[in-house]
C-alpha cells in the first residue's frame, strides 16, 4: 500500500484517499437505504416532507436525503388499560372506573396522520365517553349493567376513531370503584340479604319438617286403621265360617237323623240335651218349646232310653 503511494504525487495521493472515502461513505448509504419490512409492520414514508407511500413486507429501497421513515406502525391487535377515571352517576355518586381497550390499526396513513399521539388521543376520548354514559345511569344500573357500558363505548369510540386509522374491537370495564361510605353500606345490606336468605331456609326447614312429620303421623294413622279393618274383617271372616261349619254340622245331623228314622222319643231327648246345654250357658231366660210342655212325659221318655242302654 505504501509503495503505491510512493508513486504518486501529493495531489494524486489525496485525490485517491478522497475517492475511496466517496465510495466508502456511498456503500454505507446504500446498505443503510435498504429496508426489510416485517408481516405484521407498516412502513409510513415521507418523500420531501410530505406523504409519499406506504410500505408493506418485503424489502425497499430508501432514496436517501429524500425520503424519510416518518412511522412505523404495528397492526397487531393492541390493549390499553387506562388509568382509572372519576366519574359521576345520574344519582351524584362519585366512583372511579378504569377501562381496557382492545384496538387495532387498519390505515397506516390516516393513524400517522389523522391525530397527534393517538394512544393518548383514544385515552382522553375513552374518559370522556365513560363520564358521559354512566351520567346516565344510577348506581345500582351502573354495578349491574356492565355489558350496556361496554357495548356502548365500543360503538362510540369506533365511530370517533375511523378518521384516525383506528378499529375499536372491543371495550371492558375492569373494575368500579364506588366511596367508602357506599362500599359499607353495600357490604351491610349483603349481610343483611344473607341472614334473611337464612332466616327463610331455616323456617323453610322447619316447615318442610313439620310437614314431614305430620305426612308420616298421618300415614301411620292410615296404615294403623287400615290394620284394625283388616283383622276385623278376618275376625268376622273367621266368626262367620265358624257359624258356617257349625251349621253344616247341624244339618248334617239332622239329616243323618232322619236317614236313621230315629224315633220320636230319640228326637225329644236330644231336645232335652240342647236345653240342658242352653241352661248351662250365660242366658238368663230359657224359652221352653211347646212340645216340652209335658215334662212328666219327657222324664219318662229318658229313663226308657237310659234302661234300653
Amino acid at each position: 500500500m505504501f509503495k503505491i503511494y510512493e508513486g504518486l504525487t501529493q495531489e494524486q495521493t489525496v485525490g485517491l484517499v478522497i475517492t475511496i472515502v466517496a465510495i466508502v461513505v456511498l456503500l454505507i448509504l446504500f446498505i443503510s437505504s435498504i429496508k426489510v419490512v416485517k408481516q405484521t409492520d407498516k412502513y409510513v414514508i415521507q418523500r420531501l416532507g410530505g406523504y409519499h407511500a406506504t410500505w408493506g413486507v418485503g424489502i425497499h429501497f430508501l432514496l436517501p436525503f429524500f425520503d424519510k421513515i416518518e412511522r412505523v406502525v404495528n397492526l397487531k391487535e393492541q390493549v390499553k388499560d387506562f388509568d382509572p377515571q372519576p366519574v359521576i352517576t345520574k344519582d351524584n355518586v362519585t366512583m372511579q372506573i378504569d377501562t381496557v381497550v382492545f384496538f387495532q390499526v387498519t390505515d397506516p396513513k390516516l393513524y400517522c396522520y389523522g391525530v397527534d399521539n393517538p394512544v393518548s388521543a383514544l385515552e382522553n376520548l375513552s374518559a370522556t365517553t365513560l363520564r358521559n354514559i354512566i351520567g346516565d345511569l344510577d348506581l345500582d344500573e351502573t354495578l349491574t349493567s356492565r355489558d350496556i357500558i361496554n357495548t356502548k363505548m365500543r360503538a362510540i369510540l369506533d365511530e370517533a376513531t375511523d378518521p384516525w386509522g383506528i378499529k375499536v374491537n372491543r371495550v371492558e370495564v375492569k373494575n368500579i370503584l364506588p366511596p367508602k361510605d357506599i362500599r359499607e353500606a353495600m357490604e351491610k345490606q349483603m349481610r343483611a340479604e344473607r341472614e334473611k336468605r337464612e332466616a327463610i331456609l331455616k323456617a323453610e326447614g322447619q316447615k318442610q319438617a313439620l310437614i314431614l312429620k305430620a305426612e308420616g303421623e298421618k300415614e301411620s294413622a292410615i296404615l294403623s286403621a287400615e290394620g284394625q279393618k283388616e283383622q276385623m274383617i278376618r275376625v268376622a271372616e273367621g266368626e262367620a265360617e265358624s257359624v258356617r261349619i257349625r251349621k253344616e254340622a247341624e244339618a248334617l245331623g239332622i239329616r243323618l237323623l232322619n236317614e236313621a228314622h230315629a224315633s220320636h222319643e230319640t228326637i225329644q231327648l236330644r231336645a232335652l240335651e240342647t236345653l240342658a246345654q242352653v241352661a248351662n250357658g250365660q242366658a238368663t231366660k230359657i224359652i221352653v218349646p211347646s212340645e216340652l210342655q209335658n215334662l212328666t212325659s219327657i222324664l219318662s221318655t229318658v229313663n226308657t232310653v237310659k234302661e234300653e242302654k
